[in-house]
């Protein structure tokens, strides 16, 4: 029985740590033993992990502390590969598998377009210098996207065609049951205003701030509202643009919430307002639901999920006018639901897996 263990910081309500709970569910079918080592076992997550996963929490806190706990694991058990997700957490699987000296099969998976990277996160200066030493002594690296993958090899020197791009397990069966789901919300009911929908932490690379003011301005033409599902560092900021424009009443912040896909599968369109990603997994499971699709053209992702416009309008980033245009445009465009679930299965955790599986044959 094949062995395969996946490293990550914790079980935060981000894109990695679903991509990786979607990898799990999809390996346990195939009766592999796996096990999901974690810096720090806490997270909204943790309570999606397949029962059949072994769940190895370090304790270390913060992944930096991670590299000898990590060692030890990989001393003890000699998964046969271990993938690793995040690039802080690549760089620290790096070494500790050098440090444990064994024969287990390194997979590094990077989500983001690094020259795209705005973070503010003192981690995004002091890592990628690290990523240039020590990812060429990795056995694979992946890239979630055709354009994450050049990037990769660019700005870390490396061979052109040695990131091998395999693109996120998104869509399941449980997604489309999910996104079927009873809904409790006032705004979802007959003779309702038209509702957009965004998920995401609420941080500056998801830029819901240029979204919100987009809002504002299709709000002075039309009656709708707006939900933004997630959590972050920048509510307090955003609850006071959404008051200082007089909005207050159209648009909601729940915070985080496990089934988004009831809203996507409801909303009349999602939006995606990012400055940059790798993959964005939230864009394939709105298409998945049938949800009509808007999204910043940024680094990288979204062009090549939405095929330049064919499944979706690519705007500008940061471009409040363009989205405003765009959010009003989709409220009047007839859009074919099934043709935008056929493009999403393309994305599916079978795929997606299969890929994985054989890089470590």
């Amino acid at each position: 029985m094949k062995h395969i263990a996946f490293f990550l910081p914790c079980m935060e309500g981000g894109g990695a740590e679903r991509v990786v709970i979607n990898l799990l569910k999809e390996m346990v079918v195939q009766a592999i033993s796996l096990d999901l080592i974690l810096a720090a076992a806490e997270g909204p997550l943790l309570s999606q992990i397949p029962e059949k996963v072994r769940i190895i929490d370090l304790a270390a806190g913060r992944v930096i502390k991670a590299i000898l706990p990590l060692s030890r694991y990989l001393k003890k058990y000699q998964p046969q590969a271990l993938i690793s997700h995040m690039a802080h957490a690549n760089v620290i699987s790096v070494l500790a598998k050098e440090l444990a000296g064994t024969n287990t099969e390194l997979v590094i998976v990077e989500h983001n377009t690094l020259s795209a990277s705005k973070s503010q996160l003192i981690r995004a200066k002091l890592v990628p210098p690290f990523m240039k030493l020590v990812y060429p002594r990795a056995n694979h690296v992946v890239g979630v996207s055709q354009a994450v993958s050049e990037d990769l090899e660019a700005k870390l020197g490396l061979k052109t065609g040695t990131v091998k791009t395999i693109y996120n397990p998104v869509v399941d069966n449980n997604l489309i049951s999910q996104a079927k789901a009873p809904l409790d919300h006032s705004w979802f009911r007959e003779n309702t205003p038209p509702v957009f929908v965004a998920v995401g932490r609420l941080t500056v690379q998801k830029d819901f701030a240029t979204l919100i003011k987009a809002f504002a301005l299709l709000r002075q033409k039309k009656l709708a509202r707006l939900i933004i599902l997630g959590e972050g560092k920048l509510r307090t900021e955003l609850e006071i643009l959404i008051d200082n424009l007089g909005i207050t009443d159209d648009v909601d912040m729940p915070g985080f919430v496990k089934n988004p896909y009831a809203y996507m599968s409801r909303a009349n369109a999602f939006v995606l307002s990012s400055l940059w990603e790798g993959l964005p997994t939230v864009l394939i499971e709105a298409m998945a639901c049938g949800c009509p699709v808007i999204s910043t053209d940024c680094p990288s992702g979204p062009r090549e999920i939405l095929e330049a416009g064919k499944y979706g309008e690519l705007v500008s980033t940061g471009d409040v006018q363009a989205l405003a245009q765009a959010m009003l445009n989709v409220l009047s465009l007839p859009v074919n639901k099934e043709i935008l679930i056929e493009r999403a299965m393309y994305f599916s955790f079978e795929r997606a897996t299969s890929n994985y599986l054989n890089l470590v044959k």
